[in-house]
């Protein structure tokens, strides 16, 4: 079902996943702006990742904001605001529903779109088999990070999508590949996506 158009954070390379946690900072005039509509009305804003930089672009005629940026992305729930005296603002926001954009809408000082959301689904009677890959992305996870198998197994969720979220933070990916995974079609792809990323000898382990 269709949304009234929300507001857009651009932000380059990166990718907002399911149940993480983002600290950001807002200065830019526009991002206050965006700032105090979520505040007033409670709503959640949209991460999109910017895929291609200003300064590569066409220096005469540069491409508008909503050329560069990704056509899907994650929409993110205001958890913690800290105003600054400067009129600035540290906030913390948790990632929510995955998000495509249908169209944008220029009447803000910020990027705002229309936009489906398009929650990640398990298909009917495939749990054992999420827990499976998600077990075997946990341990492939351990293995590309040796040194830290004691805080990831401490931290690691439980949850076949949150692990998938943990594991595309932790994982050394590229921003292409993130957003690959952001992009997978169910739950079951998301895991074989970021399994495929691991190095050939951990993506066999079982």
């Amino acid at each position: 079902m269709s949304r009234s158009p929300i507001p857009l954070f651009p932000l380059p390379d990166l990718v907002l996943f399911p149940g993480l946690v983002l600290p950001l900072y807002i200065f830019e005039p526009r991002y206050r702006a965006l700032l105090a509509r979520v505040r007033q009305t409670g709503e959640p804003f949209g991460i999109v990742r910017i895929v291609e930089s200003a300064e590569l672009s066409d220096l005469e005629n540069p491409k508008p904001l909503q050329e560069r940026v990704a056509m899907f992305g994650t929409l993110a729930h205001l958890r913690d605001v800290t105003m600054h005296d400067d009129g600035t603002a540290s906030i913390v926001v948790v990632g929510g529903e995955r998000f495509y954009i249908e169209d944008f809408d220029t009447s803000t000082p910020y990027l705002s779109a229309n936009v489906q959301q398009d929650p990640l689904s398990l298909p009917p009677g495939q749990e054992e088999i999420s827990m499976a890959l998600a077990r075997r992305l946990l341990e492939g996870l351990l293995s590309v990070r040796p040194r830290d198998t004691q805080t990831v197994r401490e931290h690691a969720p439980t949850d076949p999508l949150l692990l998938a979220s943990f594991a595309a933070t932790l994982l050394p990916l590229s921003s292409d590949q993130r957003e690959q995974a952001l992009g997978a079609a169910d739950l079951l792809d998301r895991l074989e996506i970021l399994i495929s990323f691991l190095p050939r000898d951990e993506r066999a382990l079982n």
